[in-house]
């Protein structure tokens, strides 16, 4: 397979073709630009495509003819030319005409969003248009549209709805930036990205953009491994609308309507979008529902005053498998012991005859901004944003236990016989009725849970399912003066501000039949413990602003404030072939923990002061074009990056850390790229390392030091690779893509430890502990990707395309406290592994202007059907010792005994990813 895919790369690399003429222009809708617009010299081959701008240079041996310009959406149009002695034709601005509404332009009118442009910013970027989003993403998750870019890899995790995940050059995404129209989402506590909560975001974005690497924004942001640049649909769109329906397998079904008014005669303009989602879930026990929404209203008061406001959201709850089960159970519960169930799901099972998951996520995250475009004059621009979140929900869990065994535990007396959990037997056990387990025993007439488990001897103890509420309150703003100083020189100076209230406790869901809950760990409760009874179903609320004062709490209650501060400034200069950049931000932020339950209301730990961190970087690049075909980059900077909240306050305590440092990100990355009417490649080479990571761990030694922990300084880690993407076009109809990316990820270095009790007080008589961690590879992503792809129009209308994707160099999800060991073998490697993608789509365009079209897409993911392992969560290799000697008898390793599957170690616990999915969309535009 990689033999295959590295000649078709060669391929199309040696299929590049040189030209005598030039033929540029820049393609728009009158409004904005139109990126991805086919140019083709009518009756050749010699063909490209706009870039970002809309601009587009194509070579031509000819001196003079026709171009024709085609964008999905619009009318083909035909332009002439004529060049004469190798020269240059500019052909300047050329508009389509709409003939649908299928797609929205992307308008970036705010100098806050950070979009790369091709030949001119210097820095590795991939762009994903609207059309191909709309087509190819289908029921798939919004991160696995990228997969098939450079040093991407993208699991569908745990496999619920919104549960996948995205990695960068090995960077997981708390330390990718994800921003939506220059706005940052990641979480202000632990810079988390949780796609479940922007479900619809596919639904309404124009483009996407993912610039690898320190990227080009102007803020001070978690763009360790890279930007993921969203620009969502205006409210100026073109008058319009559409309806859609998708269903496919596992009874997904998604029905989409949206509405645009376009920019009228007043100024006003509005659009608006709602959908609904549900199905199943592939994995078993992963049923979900979501829906998404969408408003956008807008006022263009004169040239200089453009004003929008937009509130979207996405409620949905979904049932998860968050609990990684062990190889050897997918197994267990396949197919002769040989073929693995791969939609196995250890966290749920039959409740009176229902299904019942013990993991459910529910959420609601609606975004509201303002957003004020202010032309001053024509070179001062200043643009505002102010935005408001408002996160409502959490996930459920248990705690407790039955005679010591809890319900996630496998191959326990809790199991039926297919390995799902018997809630028939928890359901009787808590409420005292007679069980295969015996009868509890019932204290002071009750049966009343906790969070004890119990042991194998104690009888009064049941399981409780509890949720982990984890709501914000969010308020930012951005304000960015963007001043064309001369020809040459722009300048751009900007200030930011976000301020976050979490709100953390548990509640309870479900008691299974006892009688209540006992909890003693509110100091301030009078009296205590305290018990409670009061259930809430784990569901998303309708309204976004409610308030969840009324719910009681149990087992914590803690909040966490976190205040942000910073500036920016860009300088950049542009003169002929060269483009080159200055940026550099300050920040500062400010911790606050308050905790309800931990500490007496008149302990000064109860509610701490702020706890302020500097934090900042400083960026540059520069670009130069050799010629119309060949371009070369450079960039490098330096980011001091601010830790999380949990690192300020370990172990869920008021105690500062007093071995705060902020961790340090130093890049360099060189670029080249090539262009030409046929044939586009990009080659990147980049070299990261990241030092002073947090890394907190349990303390072992329960019995001397119980609930301590240790922290660890120096975990550095290096991240270096190179990086080809290309495009090709050699006939008219036929689209060739194509990327290969070779990482080399590795933790730099030991790293020492410092311990301390359950406090967070240095521990008396601490010892230090050495992690042996240099050269143990960076584990759960793929350091080598490959994809090549094609797309291939049938008739006028129908087209066919596909895509493969390969993976290897994919190790097991480590820990870096558990390298103890100065004889560790590092991370296990998992194997490398091929999915193949199709799709087939139909647009049919009618009524008196064409302004009306069907859209057919029906989709095949992973068409082959291959089963492959996607993340490991431990580290135990196929040498490891599964059966110790015992007297006479020798130990017997996992290779030894048999226990392996495609040569890893069946004791590891695993994630599988997707078989074969499908899906098929018919979508009306009018």
């Amino acid at each position: 397979m990689k033999n295959w895919l590295l000649t078709g790369l060669l391929f199309m690399i040696v299929s590049t073709a040189f030209s005598q003429g030039k033929i540029t222009g820049m393609i728009t809708d009158g409004v904005g630009s139109l990126p991805g617009a086919n140019v083709v010299i009518k009756g050749s081959t010699t063909a490209t495509s706009t870039d970002f701008d809309g601009k587009f240079t194509l070579s031509t041996t000819t001196s003079s003819g026709e171009i024709v310009i085609s964008f999905l959406g619009y009318e083909n149009k035909t332009v002439k030319f004529a060049v004469s002695g190798g020269s240059t034709a500019n052909l300047g601005t050329i508009v389509l005409t709409s003939n649908s509404n299928e797609l929205s332009e992307i308008v970036v009118k705010s100098s806050v969003v950070d979009i790369a442009k091709d030949r001119k910013t210097p820095v590795a970027v991939s762009t994903i248009k609207a059309a191909e989003i709309q087509e190819k993403l289908g029921s798939q998750e919004f991160p696995e549209i990228l997969k098939s870019t450079p040093s991407v890899y993208a699991s569908k995790a745990g496999g619920g709805f919104g549960d996948s995940r995205i990695a960068i050059r090995g960077f997981d995404q708390k330390n990718i930036a994800v921003m939506i129209n220059g706005v940052p989402v990641n979480d202000m506590e632990n810079s988390a990205v949780y796609w479940s909560n922007w479900a619809g975001l596919s639904d309404v974005t124009s483009a996407m953009q993912v610039q690898r690497g320190l990227g080009a924004s102007k803020l001070a942001i978690s763009s360790v491994g890279g930007t993921i640049n969203i620009v969502t649909k205006s409210s100026d769109m073109k008058e319009g609308g559409s309806i859609s329906s998708s269903f496919g397998n596992d009874n997904y079904l998604k029905a989409q309507a949206s509405y645009s008014t376009g920019l009228m005669k007043n100024g006003l303009s509005a659009s608006i979008l709602f959908s609904r989602t549900e199905g199943n879930g592939y994995v078993d026990g992963t049923q979900f529902e979501g829906y998404n929404y969408f408003v956008a209203l807008g006022y263009k008061a004169s040239e200089k005053h453009h004003f929008e406001f937009t509130f979207t959201g996405a409620p949905q709850w979904h049932d998860q498998r968050s609990t990684s089960p062990l190889l050897s159970d997918f197994l267990k519960y396949g197919s002769n012991g040989t073929k693995p169930n791969i939609k196995y799901n250890s966290d749920w099972g039959y409740r009176n005859g229902e299904e019942y998951n013990l993991k459910t996520n529910y959420y609601h995250k609606p975004v509201a901004s303002f957003n004020w475009d202010y032309n001053i004059n024509e070179t001062t621009k200043l643009s505002t944003i102010l935005y408001g979140s408002w996160g409502r929900g959490g996930g459920t869990t248990t705690n407790g236990g039955i005679k010591g065994n809890n319900a996630y535990s496998t191959n326990n007396s809790l199991r039926t016989a297919d390995g799902l959990i018997n809630f028939d037997l928890i359901q009787n056990w808590n409420s005292g009725q007679p069980t295969t387990l015996g009868t509890r025993t019932a204290t002071a007439g009750q049966y009343q849970n906790s969070s004890a488990s119990g042991s194998a001897t104690v009888t009064n103890t049941g399981i409780t399912e509890i949720a982990s509420v984890n709501s914000h309150n969010w308020y930012g703003g951005v304000i960015n003066l963007d001043k064309k100083l001369s020809d040459k020189f722009t300048l751009d100076f900007g200030v930011e501000g976000r301020t976050y209230k979490g709100i953390h406790y548990q509640n309870l869901i479900d008691l299974f039949g006892a009688t209540n809950y006992r909890d003693a760990t509110n100091v301030n409760a009078n009296p205590t413990p305290a018990y409670f009874s009061t259930t809430y179903a784990p569901r998303p609320s309708g309204n976004p602003f409610v308030s969840t004062d009324y719910q009681e709490r149990v087992n914590y209650w803690n909040d966490s404030q976190v205040n942000y501060y910073g500036a920016f400034s860009q300088l950049e200069y542009s003169s002929g072939n060269l483009t080159a950049f200055l940026q550099a931000a300050v920040s500062q932020q400010g911790y606050k923990r308050i905790d309800h339950f931990k500490y007496l209301d008149s302990n000064p730990l109860s509610e701490t002061e702020f706890k302020n961190i500097t934090g900042g970087d400083v960026k540059l690049g520069a670009n130069y074009n050799i010629n119309e075909q060949h371009n070369v980059f450079a960039n490098a900077g330096y980011y001091s990056k601010q830790p999380f909240f949990n690192a300020v306050y370990p172990n869920n305590a008021s105690i500062i850390n007093d071995n705060l440092t902020n961790e340090k990100v130093k890049a360099i990355e060189l670029g080249y790229g090539f262009r030409s009417g046929i044939f586009n490649a990009n080659l990147n080479a980049y070299y990261t390392t990241w030092d002073d990571r947090f890394t907190p761990t349990s303390d072992a030694d329960a019995a001397t030091n119980p609930g301590g922990f240790y922290t660890f300084s120096g975990v550095n880690e290096t991240h270096k690779g190179i990086e080809l993407d290309v495009t090709a076009r050699l006939i008219d109809k036929l689209k060739l893509n194509g990327m290969i990316s070779v990482g080399d990820w590795k933790y730099d270095g030991n790293a020492t430890s410092n311990r301390f009790d359950a406090s967070n007080n240095p521990f008396p008589g601490g010892t230090a502990q050495t992690l042996y961690l240099d050269g143990v590879k960076v584990g759960n992503n793929a350091q080598t990707t490959m994809a090549l792809g094609a797309a291939y129009e049938v008739l006028n209308g129908l087209n066919v395309d596909a895509n493969i994707n390969y993976f290897e160099k994919l190790y097991g999800n480590i820990s870096p406290a558990s390298f103890a060991s100065a004889t560790n073998k590092g991370a296990v490697e998992l194997p490398g592994y091929a999915t193949t993608d199709a799709g087939i789509s139909y647009k049919f365009v009618f009524g008196a202007n064409k302004s009306n079209a069907l859209n057919f897409r029906f989709n095949v993911n992973n068409v082959f059907d291959k089963i492959f392992i996607n993340e490991s969560f431990t580290n135990i290799f196929a040498d490891d010792i599964k059966t110790p000697a015992t007297g006479t008898t020798p130990a017997v390793t996992y290779a030894q005994a048999g226990a392996l599957y495609n040569g890893v170690a069946t004791a590891n616990k695993v994630y599988f990813g997707f078989g074969r999915t499908w899906n098929f969309t018919l979508r009306y535009d009018f």
